[in-house]
């Protein structure tokens, strides 16, 4: 594919991915609380919502078996996929778009109108729609999470929408084991426990724990994302770049699978971090050549930006004392270092990691007994050792 047709193929969403704003990930969205219902009509809402679940996976699945074609050289029907996703998809992708102002639809939309033309490769219109559909799924589960948080107490409907924030992550998992299974992860188990503690919590009415499973499937997510894209030696960053030297077609498909991936955390990372958010951006972004994709580069941009996400979570939790805000957001702090864990392990050696996630779940112990003199020391020296591994990774 010629560097002139590149430019003209993607224009259409490049532009609208620039302006992608901080908003997009942010752990709440306020709206109105919905007035409750009578029981019998809450249940038939349910059961309706549930039948609407189940064919979004379906339907999602019908789309992509047709746009898988394009990984054999068959040819694409553009026009089925564009119906699947027009009358049974989009309304959900704008919903989302909507919550967490973000432009997953145009992409979308315009990646399968230039697969119609025939002015962009088929096989990379299927990545940004898988991609950006995997996006909608997330957020999704996030929505379902908000609205656990809101209708607490009632336990009919926060058990309906636990099942629902399960069937979207049940299209996501394949995902997740593909990074385990490149990685030697665990987060398939670790998302499983995650849900399991959200359960228990609704059981007991415990709303702290859900907090803090919630936690554990919302990052843990994050985690996947950032494996597909920044980590070496298996993120799109360091695939596209190797495959650059030998054939550069396919690595601006693995760059688009790349800039893709990316844009699930792209706005987390914009919020704490907007320089190596910006950075990495610009690395996955059509219009640039991939031969001049630095993966090095990137990891070591995910590392600071994500070391930074952990100092701001640790510092709203020391703020937050004897809040539940606090243990949650130790909590959080915990999991961003579990995130680049494997990062942070090659710049300060096994030994000084293992001390690290050691203070870190010491520091969430004394978080959760409100133990502020056992909770301060520890804070600082994992403080400090971020500082340090943001300096290392410039």
């Amino acid at each position: 594919m010629k560097k002139r047709e590149l430019k003209g193929i993607f224009a259409s969403f490049i532009m609208a991915s620039a302006v992608l704003t901080a908003c997009g990930e942010q752990e709440t969205a306020e709206k109105p609380k919905e007035e409750k219902q009578e029981t019998v009509e809450t249940e038939k809402k349910s059961e309706v919502k549930e039948e609407v679940k189940v064919d979004v996976a379906s339907v999602y699945k019908e789309a992509i078996t047709e746009l898988d074609k394009a990984k054999e050289d068959k040819e694409v029907d553009f026009g089925l996929v564009t119906d699947i996703y027009t009358k049974n998809l989009q309304s959900l992708v704008q919903e989302r778009d909507a919550e967490f102002e973000a432009q997953n639809d145009q992409h979308i939309s315009a990646a399968l109108q230039a697969g119609q033309e025939g002015s962009m490769d088929p096989v990379v219109v299927r990545q940004i729609f898988d991609k950006l559909m995997q996006k909608v799924f997330y957020t999704t589960i996030k929505h379902e999470f908000t609205e656990i948080d809101e209708n607490w107490g009632n336990k009919d409907e926060v058990k309906e929408e636990v099942n629902e924030a399960k069937q979207y992550y049940a299209i996501l998992q394949t995902t997740v084991e593909k990074r385990d299974t490149a990685n030697g992860t665990n987060m398939v188990s670790v998302i499983a426990g995650g849900f399991e503690e959200i359960e228990k919590a609704i059981e007991s009415d415990d709303k702290l724990a859900f907090q803090l499973g919630k936690q554990v499937v919302d990052k843990t997510l994050m985690k996947t994302f950032y494996l597909a894209t920044g980590a070496i030696p298996n993120g799109y960053a360091t695939k596209a770049a190797a495959e650059a030297k030998e054939n550069p077609e396919v690595a601006k498909i693995e760059q688009a699978e790349g800039w893709a991936f990316y844009q699930s955390i792209f706005s987390y990372l914009d919020k704490h971090s907007a320089e190596e958010a910006a950075f990495i951006e610009s690395q996955f972004n059509l219009e640039t050549d991939v031969a001049t994709l630095d993966p090095a580069a990137v990891n070591k941009a995910f590392v600071r930006g994500f070391s930074k996400i952990a100092l701001d979570e640790y510092a709203e939790s020391i703020e937050a004392w004897g809040e539940d805000k606090s243990p949650i957001t130790a909590l959080e702090g915990a999991l961003f270092i579990d995130v680049i864990g494997n990062d942070i392990k090659a710049i300060i050696g096994e030994q000084e990691y293992q001390t690290l996630t050691e203070q870190a779940q010491k520091y969430l112990e004394a978080a959760k007994a409100k133990d502020k003199e056992a909770g301060e020391p520890i804070l600082a020296e994992i403080q400090a050792t971020l500082q340090n591994v943001i300096e290392q990774a410039k």
